[in-house]
């Protein structure tokens, strides 16, 4: 039922999206059925046997209808499903706060980093230099910018209240543009099953104002746990069933660290080894289309092709 009564503007829109494309399959599926149980009512055995006319084989207006109906169904369909996709990727930017207010100039987003592990949510609010497990704090009517990975296999990242799932991926980095409407307590889950811990890899989601949002960033800076390299190799080792965790203080680029694959001391990470190989590559002039394959993106950014 959360699905069907968000209470963020980007999950409103998705649900809306839902309903017009259920009221618009409904168009076919509702009048089929009906015809289904009237054609068994009035053309049963020895309803009207007179009316049987052995060289009936084409009607023009059933032809018409049968056709034109779906295929324009199909049309609309196509037209929103175009516009929707555009107007809800989830690294398009918010250019609104709900359907009735534009996004304001000055208003800056909430950045927040997500990372998915075996089996717990870790929240890293970077220009707080705080960090929780398993609880989500959102301000309620700010624009929020999630940078999404993982840390050994692919998740799903997806509060039902708030947006739809985007992917957590190994070595890579999704997005998400979302805004909270209202306050008030949710929850939010993996929707990609990842092994032993999967039904229990939920985080707790609270909407509260400015002021209730300093107020916890301000309980969770008091938390004497430290967030540093050590503290997340720990937190990255399977876990199941796990409470919710604050971090006072985060070591510097841990997130960019957990996107290459670098955080253990000593590995080498993604982004620039793959810059090494580049170079290695233009300093052995053009590569061959027979044993290479296109430059990829930066680690960090290519999870949306």
């Amino acid at each position: 039922m959360v699905v069907m009564n968000p209470t963020g503007d980007i999950a409103i829109q998705e649900r809306n999206l839902i309903l017009i494309a259920t009221g618009l399959m409904l168009l076919v599926i509702v009048p089929v059925i009906a015809l289904t149980i009237i054609f068994a009512l009035r053309y049963r055995k020895g309803r009207n046997p007179h009316a049987y006319d052995p060289h009936f084989d084409h009607s023009t207006k059933i032809e018409l209808v049968i056709w034109t109906v779906p295929l324009a169904i199909i049309a609309c369909l196509g037209v929103i499903t175009w516009t929707s996709t555009h107007k809800l990727d989830p690294f398009r930017p918010l250019d609104r706060i709900s359907a009735t207010r534009p996004l304001p100039d000055n208003v800056k987003p909430l950045d927040i980093q997500v990372v998915a592990m075996d089996w717990k949510w870790l929240f890293i609010y970077p220009a707080q230099g705080i960090a929780t497990v398993n609880e989500l704090e959102l301000p309620v009517d700010v624009p929020v910018r999630f940078s999404i990975t993982s840390t050994s296999q692919m998740n799903t990242f997806y509060a039902p209240t708030l947006a739809g799932m985007i992917y957590a991926m190994p070595g890579m980095k999704s997005m998400l543009h979302a805004v909270l409407n209202a306050p008030g307590d949710s929850w939010g889950y993996s929707g990609n099953y990842t092994g032993a811990g999967y039904q229990d890899m939920r985080f707790q989601l609270h909407g509260v104002d400015q002021n209730g949002f300093e107020r916890w960033v301000a309980r969770v800076k008091s938390s004497t746990d430290e967030l540093s390299t050590a503290r997340y190799l720990d937190l990255d080792q399977p876990s199941e069933k796990v409470s919710v965790m604050h971090f006072s203080r985060i070591a510097e680029g841990i997130f960019d660290r957990a996107v290459n694959r670098c955080i253990r001391p000593g590995m080498p990470c993604i982004a620039d080894v793959m810059a090494k190989d580049q170079a290695t590559d233009r300093g052995n002039g053009p590569m061959s289309s027979a044993t290479h394959e296109a430059p990829m993106h930066d680690a960090t950014t290519h999870a949306s092709h």
